[in-house]
């Protein structure tokens, strides 16, 4: 299992502040997330009941769109103006107009599909390894591999990915922090604690209810995160501390 972090002189440490609660569909099995034009977009997993959706962030109104029930759907991203979002072990890639009415053609890759982000240039991908993916969004073609690493250690179980003012952001499966990634080194350059954002008494009962799901909303500076079937997404501020 994934060992505990600890913050080193070289790895600044966060926690936060709540700055707004938006109601969070409490069956959604969260693998995807982003912020675009007030909305915050979301892919859900499991096979049978895998969904496309948005969110208004003003009125809350949800917009669901049911997939193929052999789907399993994970992690999504906007590329231009069209969705991108990853199957779980199909080893295919679909991409969608913005109201999730047309498919507009599929991607092969081989191997798992779990986050999906990018930078401006290239898809940037996770697969439940250490290892990051850059691919071309154009083509899905693998461009090359980067592995993620805190002082000369790989760290594994990356998932949900965004892209933040030159920094790659990724939850870690079952743990309740984001790491702050240096895209052209891998090495890890902040960890962001989320202890509390939802007490585990406040979670169903159920492991898999666990923080996953990276936003960010351009309009306040701030991300959004939630997880596995939370109740809410939480707008929050990030405040430095030390850990030692």
């Amino acid at each position: 299992m994934f060992q505990k972090i600890k913050a080193t002189n070289d790895v600044k440490t966060y926690g936060f502040t709540k700055a707004a609660t938006i109601p969070h569909d409490s069956t959604a099995f969260t693998e995807g997330l982003f912020y675009h034009d007030g909305q915050i977009y979301e892919s859900t997993g499991l096979v049978g009941s895998s969904t496309l959706r948005k969110t208004d962030v003003e009125t809350t109104l949800v917009t669901i769109e049911k997939l193929d029930p052999k789907i399993f759907g994970e992690g999504l991203v906007l590329w231009r103006d069209r969705l991108i979002q990853l199957t779980y072990d199909e080893g295919v890639a679909y991409c969608y107009d913005l109201d999730f009415k047309r498919l507009e053609k599929k991607f092969k890759y081989e191997g798992q599909g779990w986050g999906l982000t990018h930078d401006g240039r290239q898809l940037i991908m996770s697969n439940g390894t250490s290892q990051l993916q850059f691919r071309d969004p154009e083509t899905f073609q693998l461009d090359h591999r980067l592995a993620v690493t805190l002082n000369g250690r790989r760290i594994g179980q990356l998932n949900e990915l965004e892209f933040v003012n030159g920094k790659i952001y990724a939850n870690v499966w079952h743990e309740d922090y984001l790491l702050e990634i240096d895209p052209q080194s891998g090495n890890v350059t902040a960890k962001i604690d989320l202890r509390g954002l939802l007490p585990r008494n406040d979670r169903p009962d159920n492991r898999e209810a666990v923080l996953n799901g990276i936003a960010y909303n351009t309009e306040t500076n701030r991300f959004i995160v939630t997880g596995k079937y939370w109740p809410n997404f939480f707008e929050i501020e990030l405040v430095s501390r030390d850990e030692k």
